[in-house]
């Protein structure tokens, strides 16, 4: 039985792989999708610059810090 249900994982590894090549190809986005669009980013990144805090910004984008100190780094 245990050699079967080895098998049955290579084919579901092997159909997943298959699936994310085939996904790539088409050029689709492979991950978790961003917390912030590009405007909100290009805003956090300025407010940062002019001397807000983290805290006031990510509250602002509903946000944790984390997520705003990744972007301004």
């Amino acid at each position: 039985i245990a050699a079967v249900a080895e098998f049955e994982r290579d084919l579901l590894v092997e159909r997943t792989q298959a699936g994310l090549s085939r996904a790539k190809a088409q050029g689709k986005r492979l991950g978790r999708p961003s917390s912030l669009t590009d405007a909100q980013r290009v805003e956090a990144i300025a407010r940062r610059k002019c001397g807000e805090s983290l805290g006031a910004i990510s509250k602002d984008f509903g946000v944790s810090r984390s997520a705003i100190q990744r972007i301004t780094q």
